[in-house]
């Protein structure tokens, strides 16, 4: 792995890039109800981030096979959509989970950041999932800090989750951000045989988009005839939260919180 430390005006310039995640993402929080359509929410950040002088990270990311270039500002999924989702005219409805994942480059460096917002009246059980993944999140920025292994973090994540009855998504997990989106180490939300044998030492200076994504049911999922969209392979409902962090000599800081 050829994992790139960043330097603490380095990582300052992409929490500037993160407050503009998070300025964008609040305000979606803020829209997201029955009624509302995806493409709206992809204009209203689109706008957004453009008017604060940044770039949408994801418009243009060139698929894979025959799916296109990626169209929208936002990955917009709803319910049993699990990440990747297209911006449409489809419409939300009362009891949607909205997963919006954003990214922004600001003056070269990139700030990365999810939420699941919840539409009206859900079910418990799918409060409580929304709850557990965001919970999940906290708990790894909580644990991360200078000479901690990530397989114990991903450890106490996929502990959590699973002691909840929910069950993590093996195929996409975190990454690696600064001056590109997608940079070294991967960044998995359980401990797998790959992680144990090139686990990450946290260091000063390492800056990881952390992003756990939990489904009700099966940790299975599959990509639609769309060539972007990941679903779960039983229909049950999938939530999606991510920060971007930086590892400090004091533990871990939060660039997508809008500090």
């Amino acid at each position: 792995m050829a994992i790139r430390l960043k330097s603490p005006d380095q990582i300052e310039r992409m929490r500037k890039a993160g407050r503009i995640v998070r300025l964008v993402l609040d305000r979606l929080g803020d829209m997201v109800a029955p009624g509302v359509t995806t493409e709206e929410l992809n204009a209203e950040a689109e706008r957004l981030c453009l008017a604060n002088g940044g770039k949408c990270l994801f418009k243009g990311v060139p698929g894979r096979g025959r799916a296109g270039p990626f169209p929208g500002a936002i990955c917009v999924s709803l319910n049993e959509e699990v990440v990747h989702g297209l911006p449409s005219k489809r419409t939300v409805v009362d009891g949607d989970i909205v997963s919006v994942d954003f990214g922004v480059e600001l003056d070269g460096w990139c700030g990365d950041a999810a939420e699941t917002y919840i539409a009206g009246q859900a079910p418990e059980d799918v409060r409580r999932l929304v709850e557990v993944t965001r919970n999940s999140l906290a708990l790894a920025v909580a644990m991360a800090a200078p000479g901690v292994k990530w397989s114990s973090v991903a450890e106490a994540m996929q502990g959590y989750v699973e002691g909840e009855g929910f069950s993590v998504v093996r195929e996409f997990v975190g990454h690696g951000i600064g001056s590109d989106m997608h940079e070294d180490p991967k960044v998995p939300n359980f401990v797998s045989r790959d992680l144990l044998r090139r686990d990450i030492n946290l260091t000063p200076g390492l800056v990881l988009a952390v992003e756990p994504m939990v489904n009700l049911g099966s940790a299975d999922v599959k990509c639609l005839a769309d060539g972007w969209t990941v679903a779960t392979c039983d229909s049950a409902p999938s939530a999606h939260f991510e920060h971007t962090i930086a590892i400090t000599p004091d533990g871990a800081t939060v660039l997508t919180d809008g500090s």
